[in-house]
């Protein structure tokens, strides 16, 4: 018979609730997909603040509870996901502006460290031919994004900022179509980036001014670094960030040192699973 119950008690409780807030906290990452942005760790301390309310709740509205017995349990796993999916709801309401931009006022506006323009993601413009660095150039502006602030790639407009059209790389597809780009776009960083990291950029098609349509991609921040793969076999990577207006790859210390600084947890990148700014 242990001398102190309630000590054994919450000892075998521990381990119970963590992995209990652990499984709700995965169950709504899988359940709100892409839409929910906020982290594992910030959803499973959501989950956990759902079993705390509902042991309050048991201790509050019942007499005589206990830490095992079946109405004290049925209330805190109850609360738990009831909380975690409230908050993931509402997170995925409200998440940051990451979606629709104003193409026109982009174009107007130029190039800047959140902002890039390219003529095509598939055509050589100069020898006319379809050409895998075209690919790879777009691989490197939208890892670069997702490692820093974030930005607008768009795609179909020249380096002044005019719309020139989607019509050269629509071209090389089987079917010339803007749902065809796009999966074409999503497997394309899918192979270089990973599948993570490929479905963070929000993608639209936006009349431009003169009647012509561009491709955006609205890069959010990500939440871990994104390498880019450029061998086959994925044994090459490179971590590309934005400096100024440009799009660079860092050497080796400096990769370590910039993932240290930029994903350098604090409180506000734990809650919302995103780098700390600047």
């Amino acid at each position: 018979m242990p001398q102190s119950p309630l000590l054994v008690d919450f000892a075998v409780a521990l381990p119970i609730v963590l992995g209990i807030a652990y499984v709700v906290a995965w169950a709504m990452r899988r359940l709100f997909g892409q839409r929910l942005r906020l982290s594992l760790t910030t959803m499973t301390i959501v989950s956990l603040l759902g079993i705390s309310l509902g042991l309050l709740l048991s201790g509050l509205l019942f007499y005589g509870q206990r830490l095992w017995m079946p109405t004290t349990i049925l209330l805190t796993v109850g609360s738990s996901i009831g909380l975690a999916f409230v908050t993931a709801a509402v997170a995925a309401l409200v998440r940051p502006g990451y979606d629709d931009v104003d193409a026109a006022a982009v174009l107007a506006a130029g190039e800047s460290d959140t902002v890039e323009f390219k003529e095509t993601a598939r055509w050589n413009v100069r020898e006319q031919k379809k050409d895998p660095r075209m690919e790879l150039a777009i691989a490197k502006t939208v890892a670069a994004f997702l490692n820093s602030r974030g930005g607008v790639l768009v795609i179909g407009a020249n380096d002044a900022g005019e719309a020139i059209g989607l019509d050269r790389d629509l071209a090389t597809l089987r079917t010339p179509d803007h749902d065809r780009f796009e999966l074409w776009l999503r497997d394309l960083m899918s192979t270089l980036l990973g599948r993570n990291a490929a479905a963070l950029p929000h993608i639209q098609f936006a009349a431009a001014p003169g009647g012509s349509t561009v491709c955006a991609l609205n890069c959010p921040p990500s939440p871990k670094p994104v390498f880019l793969a450029q061998s086959k076999d994925g044994g090459s990577t490179d971590l590309w960030v934005r400096v100024g207006n440009s799009t660079r790859s860092l050497g080796v210390d400096e990769a370590v040192e910039y993932v240290a600084r930029h994903w350098r947890p604090t409180l506000a990148s734990v809650l919302t699973g995103r780098p700390r700014s600047g």
